[in-house]
């Protein structure tokens, strides 16, 4: 399968940050996934939708008038406005991690150990953590199916060197609707059984302009332009209509200049839904009176969980017919319940 990469200017303000370096470590571990027994079923495709920095409260600003697909994505699936981030960060590249990992972030407690948001060629998942760590790719890899990554950061490709059997395609590219464009050609044409869409949009946004100002609210109704895009590509094609479904949930949100501080509220909330075949209209906390509606708390690691965005790795080996991701947290022993079946 080729890979794409196509480089451009990255985010200069967010190129500057880094909360920790990356231990030395070893050299990575192999991967604990190989294999897990089961095959992809031929009729179950997933599309994860990932929306840099986006603030549920602008959804609610904007209204179904300038955000009508989030709107109807949120009230025809199982859905919450009021899910959590990683504890730790409300940082990028730590969060889409703990997203494919289903782990928290510290390294020392069992976590993915990505603790920076930079673009660092020379590491991998594993080293950072210091051992071998497992991915939703590499068990839709060693169950027999593709999984793609279309992204606008670069710093992403961190995926592509950490789990290289796992990512069979990745696509950088810091437009957003040449990226979303190439994401839906690969829809309609190729079988993967998960297709992870990276949308920096609402993020860029908000480091230069604010999140939540004017600005950073018309990048959001852009943003659910081209999320329309691929909607309407699964629901056009009578096959993806029947197989695919969607899973979006955010990295972080974000008020003011940034979105550094884990203890604000508008950083560590996020939206989860997944919405398409089998799944009906409902609210995630009802569906699992087993996790916490968190309210306006930041939450821990102990007792009952809240909906988190790292529930995204689990969810899709749930949705796939496959067994967690090796190592996971989230969702390992509390599966989140789509349905009420």
């Amino acid at each position: 399968m080729r890979r794409t990469s196509f480089v451009a200017a990255a985010v200069a303000g967010l190129l500057s940050l880094s909360c920790a370096s990356a231990p030395a470590g070893p050299e990575p571990s192999p991967d604990r996934a190989a294999t897990v027994g089961r095959a992809v079923p031929d009729d179950r495709r997933v599309l994860a939708i990932s929306v840099d920095g986006l603030n549920p409260a602008a959804l609610t600003r904007l209204g179904k008038d300038r955000t009508p697909v989030l709107h109807r994505l949120l009230a025809e699936g199982a859905a919450t406005r009021n899910s959590r981030t990683e504890r730790e960060l409300t940082l990028t590249l730590p969060n889409h991690t703990g997203m494919v990992t289903g782990r928290r972030v510290d390294a020392a407690k069992g976590g993915h150990g990505v603790t920076w948001n930079t673009h660092r060629p020379d590491t991998t998942v594993q080293r950072a953590a210091g051992h071998g760590v497992s991915s939703v790719f590499s068990v839709v890899h060693g169950a027999g199916g593709e999984s793609v990554v279309f992204t606008g950061k670069e710093k992403f490709t961190l995926f592509d060197r950490s789990w290289p059997a796992g990512v069979d395609a990745l696509t950088y590219d810091e437009d957003p609707l040449a990226l979303v464009r190439a994401a839906r050609r690969d829809l309609l044409h190729e079988d993967r059984a998960l297709t992870f869409v990276h949308v920096a949009t609402p993020d860029v946004a908000g480091h230069e302009h604010g999140f939540m100002s004017p600005a950073y609210l018309d990048a959001v109704a852009r943003t659910d332009r081209l999320i329309g895009k691929l909607v309407r590509a699964v629901e056009g094609d009578e096959e993806l209509r029947r197989e695919v479904v969607v899973v979006l949930t955010a990295d972080h949100g974000g008020k003011g200049r940034d979105h550094f501080d884990p203890t604000r509220y508008a950083n560590h909330r996020v939206p989860f839904l997944a919405w398409g075949p089998g799944i009906a209209p409902a609210d995630l906390y009802a569906l699992n009176p087993d996790r916490s509606e968190p309210g306006r708390t930041r939450t821990s690691y102990a007792g009952r969980q809240p909906v988190r965005n790292g529930d995204l790795a689990n969810v899709v080996t749930g949705l796939l017919g496959l067994d967690p991701v090796p190592g996971s947290e989230f969702g390992q022993d509390d599966p989140l319940d789509l349905t009420a079946d």
